[in-house]
């Protein structure tokens, strides 16, 4: 028997008068379902020679497959499946704030010139991504805007920035089902970000000849540091239970210190994405606490909040994608998608990694440059994690693109943005 108010059926008309059976599944229901779909993808992993060589993240193998069988439900008894997206936001938010409770000052200070030509090269890409959805717009004979749709809107911006969007071009400029375009073209990113960066990198490092780590190494280290959060990610952690509850407290304060600041900004300022504030928080949080009042952080508790949150906040996500949604894409608008994946990956090869230095620490990147270029710097994130945790360490990656892509990249991007939309609507 499932429990009164687990998941309800719902019905309702769609055009043509077919009838849909939509299966409602709350807070509870849907926690069970990811946490199936990350052990699906660690089976998968572990068992498909090709996941493992490619080193696609296990969050993105089994939230695939849950996609796949959703879809063939959805084809095959025309039922949809709705879970619960608040869930998916607050583990979103969580992963946000644990990049921001690990960025010691004195870490980002080694950012330096690295992290300013990391910068310069995304902001560039974000130019080529626009001026790559515009054009072959424009030969495919569509409105531009659906180019810059097809472009840094929804995959280096994400599902917020296709939603910001959106209604925007609906609304001003009469591009009727701006939205809905929007949020299947970053679910397209997210998807492909997740699925290209292994690959991108691991070509680059079998280039320099790099042998994968021992894996028998990783044991549980109680001498860790800020600098390992994130890289080992399946790395046994010591925690206690006071840790933890002092460690959630932290969390805590980060939230409601964002929930605070994001009604003011959206009413008064600029209207970031409400994760800017939790990075923001959780920066400052941890440098008072470790400069002003000497406390030793929980590193590694901040780590598996930070790890396991990114990794329910994907299969979430994956659980999310309703691929009778991407298949409704028009062929032009696919064309373009597929040619922004062809971009990024020759991009991330020959310009990123390039640019970066042509070392392990660059091919890193690349797969980091993938997973925000096309779809999240969550996704980024895990790419990254599948490489390192072969191929060990790589701590100016994972220093650089968590900063870059949870807080500059959305302000390069807003600007050059702005002046593509003034440029074609003039």
């Amino acid at each position: 028997m499932i429990p009164h108010g687990g998941f309800k059926k719902n019905i309702f008309e769609i055009l043509r008068g077919k009838t849909i059976m939509e299966w409602e599944f709350n807070s509870y229901y849907t926690l069970i379902a990811a946490t199936l779909v990350l052990l699906i993808g660690k089976v998968l992993v572990n068992k498909v020679k090709f996941l493992r060589d490619f080193n696609i993240p296990e969050p993105v193998a089994g939230g695939l497959i849950a996609a796949i069988i959703l879809f063939a439900l959805h084809q095959a008894y025309d039922v949809s499946f709705k879970f619960e997206k608040p869930l998916q936001d607050a583990f979103m938010l969580i992963f946000f704030t644990s990049i921001g409770l690990s960025a010691d000052f004195s870490r980002l200070k080694a950012g330096g010139l690295p992290l300013v030509i990391f910068t310069a090269v995304v902001g560039a890409f974000i130019i080529v991504q626009n001026f790559v959805g515009v054009g072959l717009a424009k030969i495919l004979d569509l409105n531009p805007l659906i180019g810059l749709i097809t472009g840094s809107i929804t995959l280096t911006g994400g599902h917020g920035t296709a939603g910001a969007w959106g209604p925007d071009f609906e609304n001003k400029f009469g591009l009727v089902g701006a939205t809905g375009l929007g949020m299947a073209s970053a679910t397209f990113g997210l998807v492909f970000g997740g699925l290209i960066g292994g690959p991108v990198a691991r070509r680059l490092i079998n280039k320099m000849g790099r042998k994968p780590i021992d894996q028998s190494g990783q044991k549980a280290n109680s001498d860790e540091h800020a600098d390992d959060v994130f890289e080992q990610a399946k790395r046994t952690r010591l925690i206690t239970a006071e840790s933890a509850v002092e460690t959630l407290a932290m969390f805590a304060a980060c939230l409601a210190f964002a929930e605070i600041v994001d009604g003011f900004d959206k009413e008064y300022l600029y209207d970031l994405p409400k994760f800017v504030w939790c990075l923001f928080a959780g920066v400052v949080i941890r440098n008072i606490l470790t400069s002003a009042f000497k406390v030793n952080m929980f590193d590694r508790a901040i780590d598996v909040f930070g790890n396991a949150s990114l990794s329910l906040f994907l299969a979430m996500a994956l659980l999310n994608l309703k691929l009778w949604e991407l298949t409704g894409l028009a062929g032009p608008v696919t064309i373009i998608l597929a040619v922004q994946t062809v971009v990024m990956i020759l991009y991330a090869t020959f310009v990123t990694y390039v640019f970066m230095g042509r070392d392990y620490d660059a091919a890193v990147l690349a797969a980091g440059h993938c997973g925000f270029g096309l779809g999240a710097t969550p996704t980024a994130v895990a790419n990254m994690q599948s490489i390192t945790q072969t191929f060990g360490p790589s701590h100016k990656a994972f220093l650089i693109v968590p900063m870059v892509g949870a807080f500059f990249v959305d302000l390069i991007n807003a600007a050059i943005l702005s002046g593509f939309v003034n440029v074609i609507t003039k």
